[in-house]
């Protein structure tokens, strides 16, 4: 294995481990904030830190292409995402975001990329029974919320296929600035008509304030610029495989913190995602695409 690619592997894992701490810090930041609004303070706080970080590389990352893929993900995802977390548990929401890969799969082959090898793809298929036994599992989730963070999992796959294309030759920093301040502007006219101005008059407790600062700093500026460097330099499948590592952080800490249900059928579906993990991620080594060779989406 070559430095570039143990660099890439390293910084997807890293990136993975932190976004565990994004959907209990979104639930305490939900306290204050709406969910789109949460979406809109989030990004537009951390684009501008990430703008003057990348500015010397952020022309050539401004293109309308940049944009949109920036507007689907920070905006349509994350916002539906946020919606989905205000109504299930954290537990529930951390784990079935565990089927981002089986999505980037199915989404990388439709489009003519795919790599993954059988046993690859019977990873797709536990992680996926994990997550259908977690969301299954009772407790005080929602299933409409368990159903938007689905379909937002869903969605984020387009991303995440098409984003080495829009990263190549550009500062993964840059890209990330300019599609978290496009998707920041995306939901902000979302945000006034479908839940109003912001709570001016009810200042955030001090929890509420940490989390969102936390969400949009450490959540939102380290992850992403990580995520986006190793998605540069890997296929598809692997930079979708460690999003598996989001939900057994976020559900460690829903039940530890939180005090969410994880009786037995949370184990196994916690356990089967894990599994899905090491068997997905076995498929670059002898089926990885580089990504300057990727047909546009």
């Amino acid at each position: 294995m070559t430095a570039d690619r143990r660099n890439a592997l390293a910084a997807l894992a890293a990136a993975g481990l932190i976004w565990g701490l994004t959907v209990p810090l979104s639930k305490v930041a939900l306290g204050w904030l709406d969910p789109i609004w949460l979406t809109v303070g989030r990004f537009g706080l951390a684009a501008p830190v990430l703008a003057v970080v990348a500015r010397g590389s952020l022309r050539a990352a401004l293109t309308w292409r940049t944009a949109g893929w920036g507007v689907l993900f920070y905006a349509a995802v994350v916002g539906l995402q946020n919606i989905g977390v205000h109504m299930t548990s954290v537990s529930h929401g951390a784990l079935i975001a565990g089927s981002v890969p089986a999505f980037v799969a199915l989404v990388a082959l439709a489009s003519g990329r795919g790599s993954a090898g059988p046993a690859a793809w019977v990873g797709f298929g536990i992680a996926g029974a994990g997550v259908g036994l977690v969301a299954g599992g009772g407790g005080t989730s929602s299933p409409v919320g368990d159903a938007l963070v689905l379909l937002a999992a869903a969605i984020s796959a387009l991303y995440v296929v098409a984003q080495p294309r829009v990263l190549c030759g550009r500062d993964p920093a840059a890209v990330t600035a300019v599609q978290m301040g496009a998707g920041a502007l995306a939901a902000l006219p979302v945000a006034l008509i479908a839940e109003g101005f912001p709570p001016t008059t009810v200042a955030p407790t001090t929890h509420e304030l940490l989390a969102f600062l936390a969400l949009a700093g450490l959540g939102s500026i380290v992850p992403f610029v990580l995520y986006a460097y190793g998605q540069k330099r890997v296929a598809p499948e692997v930079a979708g495989a460690f999003v598996n590592l989001e939900p057994l952080v976020g559900a460690s800490i829903g039940a530890f913190v939180f005090g969410d249900p994880f009786g037995p059928a949370q184990l196994a579906g916690a356990v089967a995602i894990a599994a899905g993990i090491l068997m997905s991620v076995e498929m670059p080594v002898l089926h990885r695409r580089t990504a300057p060779d990727l047909p546009a989406l």
